[in-house]
Protein backbone atom coordinates (compact mmCIF):
# COMPACT_ATOMS: atom_id res chain seq x y z
CA UNK A 1 0.00 0.00 0.00
CA UNK A 2 1.41 3.40 -0.91
CA UNK A 3 1.41 6.35 1.48
CA UNK A 4 -1.48 8.15 -0.27
CA UNK A 5 -3.77 5.12 0.00
CA UNK A 6 -2.73 4.70 3.60
CA UNK A 7 -3.86 8.22 4.50
CA UNK A 8 -7.02 7.99 2.37
CA UNK A 9 -8.06 4.82 4.17
CA UNK A 10 -7.48 6.54 7.50
CA UNK A 11 -9.87 9.29 6.50
CA UNK A 12 -12.71 6.78 6.13
CA UNK A 13 -12.24 5.00 9.46
CA UNK A 14 -13.33 1.59 8.20
CA UNK A 15 -11.57 -0.44 10.86
CA UNK A 16 -10.75 -3.96 9.68
CA UNK A 17 -12.15 -7.04 11.40
CA UNK A 18 -9.67 -9.89 11.08
CA UNK A 19 -6.49 -9.95 8.97
CA UNK A 20 -5.07 -11.98 6.06
CA UNK A 21 -2.67 -14.75 7.13
CA UNK A 22 0.89 -13.39 7.33
CA UNK A 23 4.06 -13.93 9.30
CA UNK A 24 7.41 -12.18 9.75
CA UNK A 25 10.53 -14.01 10.87
CA UNK A 26 12.22 -11.17 12.75
CA UNK A 27 11.25 -9.06 15.76
CA UNK A 28 10.08 -6.37 16.29
CA UNK A 29 8.75 -6.62 12.73
CA UNK A 30 8.34 -4.32 9.73
CA UNK A 31 5.21 -2.27 9.26
CA UNK A 32 5.60 -1.53 5.56
CA UNK A 33 5.03 -5.16 4.55
CA UNK A 34 1.95 -5.66 6.70
CA UNK A 35 -1.46 -6.17 5.08
CA UNK A 36 -3.34 -4.01 5.80
CA UNK A 37 -0.96 -1.32 7.07
CA UNK A 38 -1.78 -0.37 10.73
CA UNK A 39 -3.80 2.85 10.89
CA UNK A 40 -1.57 5.48 12.46
CA UNK A 41 -3.95 8.32 11.56
CA UNK A 42 -7.69 7.99 12.04
CA UNK A 43 -10.56 10.07 10.71
CA UNK A 44 -10.64 12.54 13.57
CA UNK A 45 -12.22 15.86 12.73
CA UNK A 46 -10.81 19.08 14.13
CA UNK A 47 -12.65 20.32 16.10
CA UNK A 48 -13.37 16.96 17.67
CA UNK A 49 -17.17 17.23 17.98
CA UNK A 50 -18.16 19.12 14.84
CA UNK A 51 -21.92 18.92 14.17
CA UNK A 52 -22.50 16.66 17.17
CA UNK A 53 -25.57 17.15 19.37
CA UNK A 54 -25.14 16.59 23.10
CA UNK A 55 -27.60 16.48 25.98
CA UNK A 56 -25.83 17.35 29.26
CA UNK A 57 -27.57 16.98 32.60
CA UNK A 58 -26.47 19.13 35.49
CA UNK A 59 -25.09 21.43 32.82
CA UNK A 60 -25.85 24.70 34.56
CA UNK A 61 -22.75 24.70 36.78
CA UNK A 62 -19.73 22.76 37.99
CA UNK A 63 -18.52 19.84 35.89
CA UNK A 64 -21.59 19.98 33.64
CA UNK A 65 -20.95 23.63 32.78
CA UNK A 66 -17.30 22.90 31.97
CA UNK A 67 -18.37 20.00 29.74
CA UNK A 68 -20.79 22.26 27.91
CA UNK A 69 -18.11 24.90 27.28
CA UNK A 70 -15.59 22.34 26.03
CA UNK A 71 -18.15 20.64 23.81
CA UNK A 72 -19.16 23.93 22.22
CA UNK A 73 -15.51 24.85 21.63
CA UNK A 74 -15.15 21.49 19.87
CA UNK A 75 -18.07 22.19 17.55
CA UNK A 76 -21.05 20.60 19.30
CA UNK A 77 -24.51 22.01 19.98
CA UNK A 78 -25.79 21.35 23.47
CA UNK A 79 -28.99 20.90 25.42
CA UNK A 80 -28.48 21.72 29.09
CA UNK A 81 -30.74 20.12 31.68
CA UNK A 82 -30.86 21.58 35.18
CA UNK A 83 -33.00 21.34 38.30
CA UNK A 84 -33.86 24.85 39.52
CA UNK A 85 -30.66 26.95 39.33
CA UNK A 86 -31.98 29.51 36.83
CA UNK A 87 -29.27 32.14 37.24
CA UNK A 88 -26.44 29.65 36.85
CA UNK A 89 -28.15 28.10 33.82
CA UNK A 90 -28.65 31.45 32.12
CA UNK A 91 -25.05 32.45 32.77
CA UNK A 92 -23.94 29.19 31.17
CA UNK A 93 -26.17 29.77 28.15
CA UNK A 94 -24.89 33.33 27.74
CA UNK A 95 -21.28 32.16 27.81
CA UNK A 96 -22.02 29.48 25.23
CA UNK A 97 -23.46 32.12 22.92
CA UNK A 98 -20.39 34.29 23.49
CA UNK A 99 -18.33 31.32 22.34
CA UNK A 100 -20.41 31.19 19.17
CA UNK A 101 -22.26 28.06 20.19
CA UNK A 102 -25.89 27.02 20.27
CA UNK A 103 -27.75 25.69 23.28
CA UNK A 104 -31.17 25.19 24.77
CA UNK A 105 -32.06 25.12 28.47
CA UNK A 106 -34.37 22.49 29.92
CA UNK A 107 -35.46 22.99 33.53
CA UNK A 108 -37.09 20.30 35.61
CA UNK A 109 -36.81 17.21 37.77
CA UNK A 110 -35.22 14.15 36.16
CA UNK A 111 -36.68 11.88 38.83
CA UNK A 112 -39.81 12.25 36.71
CA UNK A 113 -39.52 9.90 33.70
CA UNK A 114 -41.84 12.13 31.67
CA UNK A 115 -39.44 15.05 32.07
CA UNK A 116 -36.56 12.83 30.98
CA UNK A 117 -38.57 11.95 27.88
CA UNK A 118 -39.30 15.64 27.28
CA UNK A 119 -35.59 16.50 27.47
CA UNK A 120 -34.68 13.99 24.80
CA UNK A 121 -37.58 14.87 22.54
CA UNK A 122 -36.98 18.61 22.85
CA UNK A 123 -33.29 18.15 22.02
CA UNK A 124 -34.14 16.17 18.89
CA UNK A 125 -36.87 18.65 17.95
CA UNK A 126 -34.48 21.60 18.21
CA UNK A 127 -31.33 20.06 16.73
CA UNK A 128 -32.57 17.17 14.61
CA UNK A 129 -30.75 14.33 16.33
CA UNK A 130 -28.90 13.22 19.47
CA UNK A 131 -25.32 11.94 19.35
CA UNK A 132 -24.04 12.26 22.92
CA UNK A 133 -25.79 11.77 26.26
CA UNK A 134 -23.97 13.00 29.37
CA UNK A 135 -25.61 11.77 32.58
CA UNK A 136 -23.96 14.09 35.07
CA UNK A 137 -26.50 15.32 37.64
CA UNK A 138 -26.43 14.23 41.29
CA UNK A 139 -27.49 15.03 44.84
CA UNK A 140 -25.61 14.12 48.00
CA UNK A 141 -26.48 14.57 51.67
CA UNK A 142 -23.89 14.12 54.40
CA UNK A 143 -24.94 11.69 57.13
CA UNK A 144 -22.47 10.58 59.79
CA UNK A 145 -24.08 7.15 60.19
CA UNK A 146 -26.11 4.80 58.04
CA UNK A 147 -28.66 4.90 60.87
CA UNK A 148 -29.28 8.57 60.02
CA UNK A 149 -30.23 7.86 56.40
CA UNK A 150 -34.01 7.93 56.27
CA UNK A 151 -36.00 5.78 53.89
CA UNK A 152 -37.10 9.00 52.19
CA UNK A 153 -33.51 10.15 51.64
CA UNK A 154 -32.43 6.74 50.37
CA UNK A 155 -35.24 6.60 47.83
CA UNK A 156 -34.64 10.23 46.79
CA UNK A 157 -30.93 9.66 46.17
CA UNK A 158 -31.42 6.51 44.10
CA UNK A 159 -34.27 8.00 42.09
CA UNK A 160 -32.22 11.08 41.29
CA UNK A 161 -28.76 9.58 40.87
CA UNK A 162 -29.59 6.21 39.26
CA UNK A 163 -33.20 5.84 38.12
CA UNK A 164 -33.03 9.05 36.09
CA UNK A 165 -29.97 7.76 34.21
CA UNK A 166 -32.06 4.77 33.13
CA UNK A 167 -34.94 7.02 32.06
CA UNK A 168 -32.70 9.22 29.92
CA UNK A 169 -30.90 6.30 28.33
CA UNK A 170 -34.16 4.53 27.51
CA UNK A 171 -35.58 7.61 25.80
CA UNK A 172 -32.32 8.58 24.08
CA UNK A 173 -31.38 5.22 22.57
CA UNK A 174 -33.99 5.18 19.78
CA UNK A 175 -32.33 8.31 18.36
CA UNK A 176 -28.73 7.18 18.79
CA UNK A 177 -26.86 5.58 15.91
CA UNK A 178 -23.54 3.89 15.35
CA UNK A 179 -20.82 6.18 16.70
CA UNK A 180 -23.03 7.74 19.37
CA UNK A 181 -21.78 7.95 22.93
CA UNK A 182 -23.20 7.75 26.45
CA UNK A 183 -21.00 9.05 29.27
CA UNK A 184 -22.01 8.68 32.91
CA UNK A 185 -20.54 10.60 35.83
CA UNK A 186 -19.66 8.28 38.68
CA UNK A 187 -17.20 9.18 41.48
CA UNK A 188 -14.06 8.18 43.31
CA UNK A 189 -16.45 7.26 46.15
CA UNK A 190 -17.62 4.28 44.07
CA UNK A 191 -14.12 2.84 44.50
CA UNK A 192 -12.93 4.20 47.85
CA UNK A 193 -16.25 4.57 49.63
CA UNK A 194 -17.05 7.53 51.88
CA UNK A 195 -18.15 7.09 55.48
CA UNK A 196 -20.30 10.24 55.41
CA UNK A 197 -21.84 9.62 51.94
CA UNK A 198 -22.86 5.99 52.11
CA UNK A 199 -26.02 6.22 50.00
CA UNK A 200 -24.40 8.59 47.49
CA UNK A 201 -21.40 6.25 47.16
CA UNK A 202 -23.75 3.33 46.59
CA UNK A 203 -25.43 5.16 43.71
CA UNK A 204 -22.05 5.89 42.17
CA UNK A 205 -21.15 2.22 42.39
CA UNK A 206 -24.41 1.41 40.65
CA UNK A 207 -23.45 3.80 37.86
CA UNK A 208 -20.17 1.95 37.31
CA UNK A 209 -22.07 -1.34 36.99
CA UNK A 210 -24.63 0.31 34.70
CA UNK A 211 -21.84 1.64 32.47
CA UNK A 212 -20.12 -1.72 32.16
CA UNK A 213 -23.30 -3.71 31.57
CA UNK A 214 -24.76 -1.25 29.08
CA UNK A 215 -21.51 -1.08 27.13
CA UNK A 216 -21.73 -4.82 26.51
CA UNK A 217 -25.39 -4.57 25.60
CA UNK A 218 -24.84 -1.77 23.06
CA UNK A 219 -21.53 -2.87 21.54
CA UNK A 220 -23.23 -4.51 18.56
CA UNK A 221 -25.29 -1.36 17.98
CA UNK A 222 -22.08 0.69 17.86
CA UNK A 223 -23.00 2.98 20.75
CA UNK A 224 -20.11 3.41 23.18
CA UNK A 225 -20.77 3.70 26.93
CA UNK A 226 -18.11 5.03 29.30
CA UNK A 227 -17.86 6.90 32.59
CA UNK A 228 -15.79 9.47 34.44
CA UNK A 229 -15.07 9.14 38.16
CA UNK A 230 -13.95 12.54 39.50
CA UNK A 231 -12.25 12.97 42.84
CA UNK A 232 -12.92 16.05 45.02
CA UNK A 233 -13.85 18.83 42.57
CA UNK A 234 -14.76 22.40 43.47
CA UNK A 235 -18.43 22.63 42.44
CA UNK A 236 -21.59 24.07 44.05
CA UNK A 237 -22.32 20.62 45.47
CA UNK A 238 -19.47 21.08 47.95
CA UNK A 239 -20.59 24.18 49.92
CA UNK A 240 -24.15 22.83 49.61
CA UNK A 241 -23.07 19.61 51.35
CA UNK A 242 -20.44 20.54 53.93
CA UNK A 243 -20.02 23.01 56.78
CA UNK A 244 -17.99 26.18 56.30
CA UNK A 245 -15.15 24.70 58.35
CA UNK A 246 -15.07 21.52 56.26
CA UNK A 247 -15.09 23.53 53.04
CA UNK A 248 -11.95 25.40 54.18
CA UNK A 249 -9.89 22.21 53.93
CA UNK A 250 -11.79 20.48 51.12
CA UNK A 251 -9.42 18.37 49.06
CA UNK A 252 -6.27 19.55 50.87
CA UNK A 253 -5.58 16.50 53.01
CA UNK A 254 -3.41 13.66 51.74
CA UNK A 255 -6.05 11.29 53.09
CA UNK A 256 -8.41 12.78 50.50
CA UNK A 257 -6.10 13.29 47.52
CA UNK A 258 -2.33 12.89 47.05
CA UNK A 259 -2.04 16.19 45.15
CA UNK A 260 -3.43 17.92 48.27
CA UNK A 261 -5.87 20.19 46.48
CA UNK A 262 -9.34 20.04 45.04
CA UNK A 263 -9.66 19.84 41.28
CA UNK A 264 -11.43 22.35 39.09
CA UNK A 265 -14.26 21.45 36.68
CA UNK A 266 -12.10 22.40 33.70
CA UNK A 267 -9.64 19.70 34.77
CA UNK A 268 -12.36 17.07 34.47
CA UNK A 269 -14.28 18.13 31.36
CA UNK A 270 -11.56 17.12 28.84
CA UNK A 271 -12.24 13.51 29.84
CA UNK A 272 -15.74 13.85 28.43
CA UNK A 273 -14.49 15.43 25.20
CA UNK A 274 -12.10 12.52 24.74
CA UNK A 275 -14.72 9.85 25.45
CA UNK A 276 -17.31 11.53 23.20
CA UNK A 277 -14.91 11.93 20.28
CA UNK A 278 -13.43 9.55 17.73
CA UNK A 279 -10.23 9.67 19.79
CA UNK A 280 -11.94 7.10 22.04
CA UNK A 281 -13.35 4.98 19.21
CA UNK A 282 -11.88 1.80 20.74
CA UNK A 283 -13.07 2.49 24.28
CA UNK A 284 -16.31 1.30 25.79
CA UNK A 285 -17.19 0.11 29.28
CA UNK A 286 -14.29 2.13 30.70
CA UNK A 287 -13.93 4.67 33.51
CA UNK A 288 -11.52 7.62 33.54
CA UNK A 289 -10.23 8.85 36.91
CA UNK A 290 -9.42 12.58 37.18
CA UNK A 291 -8.94 12.46 40.96
CA UNK A 292 -5.66 14.11 41.88
CA UNK A 293 -3.64 10.93 42.21
CA UNK A 294 -5.85 8.54 44.19
CA UNK A 295 -5.07 4.98 43.07
CA UNK A 296 -8.25 2.98 42.58
CA UNK A 297 -9.13 -0.41 41.17
CA UNK A 298 -10.40 -0.32 37.62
Amino acid sequence: MNQNNRYNNANHCNFPVGFPPQHQDEQPGLEYIMTPIPMSECCKSRPKLTNKIALITGGDSGIGRAIAYDFVKEGAKVAIVYFDEDRDANETANRIRQLGGECILLQGDLKNPEFAKHCVEKTVQCFGTLDILINNHAFQFVQRSIMDISHEQLEFIFRNNVFSFFYLIQHALPYMKKGSSIINTTSVTAYEGNKDLIDYSATKGAIVALTRSLSISLAEKGVRVNAVAPGPIWTPLIPASYSAEEVKTFGTKTSQVPMMRAGQPCEVSPCYVFLASEDASYMTGQVLHPNGGTIVGS
